[in-house]
């Protein structure tokens, strides 16, 4: 898709954010947004510089803790961006100083990278400290060479005439742990023939090149660093179905797909359009509208993988990105989005690209329409089934268990009934080391014995690519929508040599039928989890007030509450969730859910 460009793509390129600049920000934004920047300002301008010591950064290798150094890592970017938007739309030089200082302590740090992405090669052993001759290029490395630079787009003539050698100093720095090492050195996500990438390499990528193109840079830099980006994009985009599902989930969306759509419209606007055409394609569109087939209301999506079931976004990019696929119907979720974010100004974003662009299209947002149907969707390269009608909304996930960010979940799914979560995905817990480690399946979260699935033989899932599901089949019609599998293979032998069929049905506006089958003699116990409090009485499994659930051919359950205490789970769920265990006395048994 991108590298065919690259034998006619132009050997002069211009330089990138050229509708970008201070006096167009005061111009657009609104009086309530530049009082609300420039207090924001203000508090930053006020608030003593996080201080970064050599142990804040050996944390993560001495106990696996990755928040305490991140918390104090993004706090001194953040500080930075509210400082240099707060000049922006006052321009009255009172934050000069304050980002001098802001600037001067980054270019200060002996490496961008995080603690936990500190190696050299994929899995790698992360070193307790950085190597100041050999940066490594992570997501945040990255996304720090493209916040100065834009501080210094917008802001360098004031820069200079407060302190000259801040200014060169940046492009320097940038130039030493980003651009160089981009052009010199392989890194993992940069692509390499049939090695699958994720959401790293268009992430990267897009703040490479904005480290590139927002800066003055010689012709020989602009060509090479944008013929190497289009080689890392069709490496990114190669491990995308044409459906355009994103197997790492709706919050890697964020960082993979519309990262993706953010490093073309920069190569595209530097090239006088070059990549135009690509983005009437119809791969790229569905991968745009991965995220409205997977919103459910408000703030909550389904969330297989590392994703959380609350999720903010501001629509800002989403609708962008809808504009140049021409899907409205990604366009009117954005707006919806938008309306109802209590956030417009990204207060916690630390890329600054994406609060510009916050700024610049918010008038547009007010003004767009935000009414939109529900639909069913179907995505076969990650046997994801998405079915909804009145009353509820419904996911199954087949697939395999050996996706980017996997969860042991081949089979589960997520039923939310009149908008309110029912039956459950837990989601990812804070990431420590152990979360990207051999060990990562040790954690309950991430086993199937915490999904909405069986334990066969007292066995859960297995993890990798050889676990999955086959005999994937799906169907939609007016009075409802099925899916059906076998998921025995996902599941280490003897199991994987009997079949073991679910079949998922909605019968629209009335009920979800859940069939399980099972040709082995061995135990079953189906595992459901809920945030509703579970009550069982005269054969029916009742969750609150939300929803009666009939059983056939299936016992009374064990029920064992989780508290949940994690600050990341916290952000979806309440103190205590459920998980339920039902013992099948017959091969083929049966949840009906009303």
């Amino acid at each position: 898709m991108f590298t065919g460009l690259i034998e006619a793509f132009p050997k002069r390129l211009t330089q990138f954010g050229g509708d970008i600049d201070a006096r167009r920000l005061r111009e657009l934004a609104s009086a309530e947004t530049r009082s609300e920047i420039i207090r924001a300002a203000d508090e930053a301008a006020a608030k003593p510089w996080p201080l970064l010591l050599a142990s804040h950064y050996r944390d993560y290798t001495l106990t696996g803790n990755r928040t305490r150094f991140e918390d104090l890592y993004f706090s001194r970017r953040l500080q930075l961006n509210a400082l240099v938007l707060g000049e922006c739309l006052e321009g009255a030089g009172r934050y000069l100083d304050a980002i001098v200082d802001g600037l001067w302590l980054i270019c200060e740090e002996s490496g961008w990278q995080l603690p936990a992405h500190n190696a050299q090669i994929r899995g790698g052993a992360r070193a307790p400290l950085p190597g100041t001759d050999h940066p490594v290029i992570d997501l945040f490395a990255a996304e720090t060479g493209a916040n100065l630079a834009l501080c210094l787009h917008l802001l360098s003539g004031q820069i200079e005439g407060v302190a000259p050698v801040v200014t060169e100093r940046v492009r320097h720095e940038i130039d030493r742990r980003i651009t160089r090492p981009y052009l010199t050195q392989h890194f993992w996500w940069m692509g390499n023939g049939d090695e699958r990438m994720n959401n790293w390499t268009a992430w990267i990528t897009q703040n490479v090149l904005l480290s590139t193109f927002l800066l003055p840079q010689d012709e020989t830099t602009k060509y090479e660093v944008a013929c190497k980006a289009l080689k890392s994009l069709d490496a990114f985009q190669k491990d995308y179905g044409e459906d355009g599902a994103c197997e790492e989930g709706v919050l890697y969306y964020g960082h993979a797909s519309l990262c993706l759509f953010g490093a073309m419209t920069i190569l595209d606007r530097v090239s006088g359009g070059a990549l135009t055409p690509l983005f009437s394609t119809p791969k790229l569109r569905n991968m745009a509208e991965f995220i409205v087939h997977m919103h459910v209301s408000g703030s909550r999506y389904f969330n297989f993988a590392d994703a959380p079931a609350t999720y903010e976004t501001t629509g800002i990019r989403e609708y962008l990105f809808g504009a140049a696929v021409g899907s409205k119907e990604l366009q009117a979720f954005a707006v919806e989005r938008w309306k109802a974010s209590a956030d417009r100004l990204m207060t916690s974003e630390w890329n600054l690209w994406y609060r510009i662009l916050a700024i610049l299209t918010a008038t547009t947002m007010m003004e767009g329409e935000a009414a939109r149907d529900k639909t069913d969707a179907l995505y076969p390269s990650i046997g994801l089934f998405i079915a909804r009608d009145a009353i509820f909304d419904l996911a199954v996930k087949a697939g395999t268990n050996g996706e980017s960010h996997n969860h042991n979940d081949v089979g589960s799914f997520i039923i939310y009934k009149n908008g309110k979560p029912l039956f459950i995905d837990v989601g990812v817990g804070s990431y420590t080391a152990k979360t990207f480690s051999p060990s990562r399946y040790e954690i309950w979260t991430m086993q199937s014995g915490y999904h909405n699935l069986p334990v066969i033989g007292g066995a859960m899932q297995g993890a990798g690519t050889d676990y999955g599901a086959q005999d994937f089949s799906a169907d939609f019609q007016d009075a409802g929508a099925r899916v059906s599998f076998d998921m025995s293979g996902a599941y280490p032998a003897p199991v994987s040599s009997h079949r073991y069929r679910r079949t998922v049905e909605l019968f629209r506006n009335s009920h979800i039928e859940i069939r399980d089958s099972y040709d082995g003699d061995d135990d079953i116990q189906l595992v459901l989890m809920s945030v509703e409090v579970p009550v069982f009485e005269a054969g029916i499994l009742r969750l609150a007030d939300l929803a009666e659930i009939g059983l056939e051919g299936i016992g009374a359950p064990s029920i064992e509450a989780i508290p949940i205490d994690d600050a990341r789970l916290r952000q979806s769920w309440p103190e205590k969730i459920y998980r339920i265990v039902l013992k099948a006395h017959e091969r083929r048994f049966c949840l009906t859910i009303r």
